[in-house]
Order: structure tokens, then C-alpha cells, then sequence
């Protein structure tokens, strides 16, 4: 019986789209729904650490990663514009001994295009791009959903259970379940993709760069497969300057800017896009038969690169249930108290990464000795708890 449930996911990101393998892949059937009439991913690189490698392999996707992504030695850590590094954190071979896995980096739509490939694959996932008006009727036993196709043809369906996949500014979460809207962090990240010979002599094209500034920071990546460097300048800012800052080409942080920066911002030009950092905290995860996944339950600062881990992992954590459970909401309970400690713990270290890396002087300071002293192996004691983690040994 478990086999001829029907499962609707709304939203076909990354966190829809895992889900839609996981759950296909036990025999159910998935209509998975899409406000888009194209599949793609906004942004630009994304980091895959060995607790997200782990579920990815096992949904077969191994050897599309291992072709699109590109695996470096480490983490260069700069204050400011120093000219060497506080630290190199070691990634590489360090991580293949430690987690018999590697760290990688690779550009979101190369991820999403891998997961869309699979999930055509599936006879029993039904993909609906384009679909819109959307209405989930809970009154029954099994929510009832009714939507419309791209070409205005009306649908409805019962389903076992509507998960909300549907990301930070879930509609399932406000309207279906009441849930809070998205909050701003108080930050505004400014992405680019700058050709890969742009940054020579700034960066060491071996390794992810870490600038610390004072109230912002920077992530630096190449993409080889793209021939490019994913640039990430995350930058303070106050509710009342968001119109300004997003109707700007660049980000103009020159008052407090260092000289390594300012020579990356005028080799990229005007390329960038600003990106509003919004976060949910919540303890409503489900209802009955409808729950959330991914940022649409807990979207979280992107300061330990774990907000798609987080949402790949609920996903191979979800599916075993909703195939075994012996009713939405028992899986959904389920899933909450096993996932809802682990992911609120990233969200955690992610807001205290945050405010350590937009230090101002003289705690700065402290901050730096602090990374010296924990050497180039401490973040990996750190946070085995983090990149060790198996999905399929947790529950």
C-alpha cells in the first residue's frame, strides 16, 4: 500500500527536487510542483561538504559532481588586506582520509541540473512546471490539492502528504500552515562570477579565500568547469538602505574597505547581484499532512555553507518515513524531532561565524590569535559532528 502513496512536493530547488529522487526511488508517487516554467538556480557556487556527498552518491549523483565540481586544498583565511594568511584550514586529502569523502565546490545550477536529470529518469515523478494556484484543502482525512497547468488546464489531486519545498519565502509555511514570514538578516550579499585569470595574484586558484573585514567579509572560489571565480561579498546593512543597495550595480564599500578587495571589486566591474539575506527560525514544521523541508522550515545564514547540505540530508531523512509511516503526520513528527536538533545546531554556529567574521577592531584580534592558535586541522575536530554525519545511521 506504502507504494501507491502520492506525495506533492511544491518547489523544484534543490531541496524539492533531492526530495523527489529520495521519495521515487521507494516506489512512491511524486507530483512535484513548479511556480517556473523553467528549472534553474539562482546564484552562483554552492559548497558540498562529505555530510551532503554522502546522500548525493547514494541517490547515484556521484559522478555527475565529480564532473562539475572541483575539490580544493583548503581555506585561505586574510585579515583585511594582509598579504599572507592567518591560516590555511586543510581541506583536500585531509578530508578524503577523515570522512572517505571529499569537499567540493561547484556552481548551484550544475547541482540542480544533475538532481533535474535523475528525477526525468523516474516514471513515477510526475514534474508540473508552470503550475500555479495553488489550494490545499485540509478538512479530510488526506489533503486535496487543486492547481493549474501553465496552459490554464485546472488539476486535482489527493495526496498522503503536500510537502513544502518551496523555499525562505515558502507559501506553504504563511498560507498553508500560518507560519511566519521570512526575516532580514541585517545582511546583503553581492554575487558574481568573475573569469578565472581576473584574480590572479589576488588568490591562491588552489584554495577557497576568506577576507575578513570590518562589518563584512568575502568568499572566494574558483569553478573550473565554468572557467570562472564564484565572488561572495557579504556586507552589514540597515532595513532603511535595502532600496539603495539594491538598485546599485556594485557594492560600494570603499570607507571601510581593504586593498585586497578593492583591487577584486575593479577587476569584476559591474557584474554582481545583490541578494537580501532573509532567515526562518521556527518550531512549525508541519501540520497533519502537510510539513516543510529546507529553508522553507529553517533557512539559515550561509556562514558555514550548509543551508543546501541541511536540505539535501532532510530530504533522505523524510523519505524513508513518509514511505513507512502510517500517516503524514506520524512521518512528519518523526522527521521534526530527528532533524529539528541538528539543523537548529548549524543554524547556530552559522549566526556565531557571522558575527565573529564582520569583527571590528580590537576584538578582531582575539578572533585572529583564536584562528591561528586552533591551527589547520582544529575546524575539522570542531565539526565532525557536522561533515561526519550519516543521514541513514541517525534515525
Amino acid at each position: 500500500m506504502a507504494a501507491n502513496r502520492t506525495i506533492v512536493v511544491v518547489g523544484a530547488g534543490i531541496a524539492g527536487l533531492s526530495l523527489s529522487l529520495a521519495l521515487a526511488k521507494f516506489g512512491l508517487h511524486v507530483t512535484l510542483l513548479e511556480r517556473e516554467t523553467v528549472i534553474s538556480e539562482l546564484g552562483a557556487g554552492l559548497q558540498i561538504s562529505p555530510n551532503a556527498r554522502r546522500t548525493l552518491d547514494r541517490m547515484g549523483l556521484g559522478p555527475a559532481i565529480a564532473t562539475t565540481s572541483f575539490e580544493p586544498d583548503g581555506i585561505d583565511i586574510y585579515r583585511g588586506g594582509a598579504r599572507k594568511p592567518i591560516q590555511t584550514l586543510t581541506l583536500g586529502d585531509q578530508m578524503r582520509q577523515r570522512y572517505k569523502l571529499p569537499y567540493v565546490v561547484m556552481h548551484r545550477a550544475d547541482l540542480a541540473q544533475a538532481l533535474h536529470t535523475a528525477v526525468r529518469r523516474f516514471a513515477n515523478i510526475e514534474l508540473v512546471t508552470g503550475a500555479r494556484d495553488l489550494e490545499i484543502d485540509q478538512s479530510g482525512p488526506s489533503p486535496r490539492v487543486r492547481f493549474s497547468e501553465a496552459d490554464g488546464t485546472a488539476r486535482k489531486a489527493s495526496a498522503f502528504a503536500v510537502v513544502g519545498a518551496d523555499g525562505v519565502r515558502s507559501d506553504i509555511r504563511t498560507r498553508a500552515l500560518g507560519g511566519p514570514q521570512a526575516q532580514y538578516s541585517g545582511r546583503v550579499a553581492w554575487r558574481t562570477l568573475a573569469p578565472s585569470a581576473a584574480l590572479d595574484g589576488l588568490v591562491d586558484r588552489r584554495r577557497t579565500s576568506l577576507v575578513l573585514g570590518s562589518g563584512y567579509h568575502c568568499v572566494i572560489y574558483p569553478l573550473p568547469h565554468r572557467d570562472a571565480i564564484n565572488v561572495v561579498l557579504f556586507s552589514s546593512a540597515p532595513e532603511s538602505r535595502l532600496a539603495g543597495l539594491l538598485s546599485a550595480r556594485a557594492p560600494d564599500l570603499k570607507p571601510r574597505m581593504n586593498k585586497r578587495l578593492s583591487s577584486l571589486l575593479a577587476r569584476t566591474g559591474d557584474t554582481w547581484t545583490p541578494w537580501v539575506v532573509s532567515t526562518v527560525r521556527t518550531d512549525l514544521w508541519h501540520r497533519g499532512a502537510v510539513g516543510l523541508i529546507g529553508d522553507a522550515a529553517h533557512a539559515m545564514l550561509p556562514f558555514q555553507a550548509q543551508g543546501a547540505a541541511m536540505a539535501i540530508e532532510d530530504a533522505e531523512t523524510l523519505a524513508p518515513l513518509l514511505y513507512s509511516s502510517p500517516n503524514a503526520q506520524h512521518a512528519f513528527q518523526r522527521f521534526t524531532a530527528l532533524r529539528r536538533p541538528r539543523v537548529h545546531k548549524v543554524m547556530d554556529i552559522s549566526e556565531a561565524n557571522g558575527r565573529a567574521f564582520h569583527m571590528r577592531w580590537p576584538l578582531s584580534l582575539a578572533r585572529d590569535t583564536v584562528i591561528r592558535m586552533q591551527g589547520p586541522h582544529g575546524h575539522l575536530r570542531r565539526l565532525d559532528w557536522l561533515y561526519g554525519f550519516d543521514t541513514m545511521k541517525s534515525s
